[in-house]
């Protein structure tokens, strides 16, 4: 028996409440996700730090490190 989309479960960080939600409970302009586990979407903010301040460094070093 394979597992089915359907039964697969998502979690969302509702960035106006602060609190992870298993599957879309809210509306899609308060949601980080989908995650695979709670645990994923309760470090969504720290995770999205991470990778804009690496996008940001990248910047920087494609632009010679400064304007």
């Amino acid at each position: 028996m394979s597992a089915d989309s359907h039964d697969e479960v998502e979690y969302f960080f509702n960035t106006r409440t602060k609190a992870v939600e298993k599957g879309q409970l809210s509306s899609w302009e308060d949601l980080m996700g989908p995650y695979s586990t709670r645990e994923e979407a309760q470090r969504a903010l720290e995770t999205a730090k991470k990778r804009s301040d690496s996008w940001d460094d990248d910047d920087a070093s494609w632009r010679g490190g400064g304007s």
